[in-house]
């Protein structure tokens, strides 16, 4: 199978402006092929730590950041006019305290954060296999499409600088292209090009409107299976822009992120 449990992912965040690392990986091998009919729970955990701004809209000097975050997901793969096809909504479940150097000001909050939900499907080397069909099939270059809905389901507080939620909706359209390569095909490349695209929040501090714009993105993903259930990956992603305006006033804090993990 394409993949059993992401058990871990540690995201070290280098960002090279005054807002937080605010772009989120996908996960690597989301273009390879799986057999329809698969149903997969995943558990995943994150921890970032950031010399960053707490919000995306105000510019805080000195504050440092730390998210711990687990997700769940399930993920159903099905067939559509003979191209692989899945659906998967997640929910995470996070940690997150800051602070500023030189002060007393410091804050953490705790519980569910926003939900989110992706259609995808393969559009090239992705066709409808079952499982006894898949045991069998060499994995070839494939190409992939989705689109990702992030609903404003988690905790959200116009008083605080920390908050879970964001109040906001979210979509990240997605074009992905996944390379199998080298003996028995157990390294993987992965490219994407993607973009957030963010509706306001009304409700900012609670009389304002935070607006934001687009945030597209590049990701790289290198690979390895250790064996047929579980592999571990290196991966990066480039963000820019995602500059906010807050009741028309742009804030001049575009965004330049370069984050590097491993899962």
């Amino acid at each position: 199978m394409r993949k059993c449990l992401v058990y871990s992912c540690l995201a070290l965040a280098l960002a090279h402006t005054h807002n937080p690392v605010l772009a989120q990986f996908s996960d690597p091998r989301t273009y390879t092929t799986s057999p329809v009919g698969l149903n997969q729970i995943e558990l995943t955990y994150a921890y970032v730590r950031s010399d960053a701004s707490i919000d995306p809209s105000i510019i805080v000097g000195d504050a440092k950041f730390n998210l711990n975050q687990g997700v769940i997901s399930y993920t159903r793969y099905f067939g559509v006019h003979h191209r692989l096809t899945w659906v998967q909504p997640s929910i995470p479940i996070a940690e997150v305290s800051g602070s500023i150097a030189g002060t007393t000001i410091s804050g953490g909050v705790g519980g569910a954060g926003d939900t989110s939900y992706q259609i995808g499907m393969l559009l090239k080397g992705g066709p409808t296999l079952t499982a006894s069909e898949f045991e069998t099939y060499k994995p070839k270059t494939s190409i992939g499409a989705s689109l990702t809905l992030t609903a404003p389901t988690g905790q959200y507080d116009h008083n605080r600088l920390l908050n879970l939620g964001s109040d906001r909706w979210s979509f990240k359209p997605e074009v992905g292209v996944s390379h199998p390569f080298g003996p028995e095909q157990k390294w993987v490349i992965d490219a994407y090009i993607n973009s957030y695209f963010f509706s306001d929040n009304t409700m900012y501090r609670g009389v304002e409107v935070l607006k934001q714009m687009p945030l597209p993105g590049v990701e790289a993903h290198l690979s390895y299976s250790l064996n047929n259930s579980v592999w571990a990956s290196l991966d990066t992603r480039y963000s820019f822009r995602g500059d906010t305006l807050i009741n028309g006033i742009n804030q001049d804090n575009v965004q330049s992120n370069f984050i590097v993990g491993r899962s």
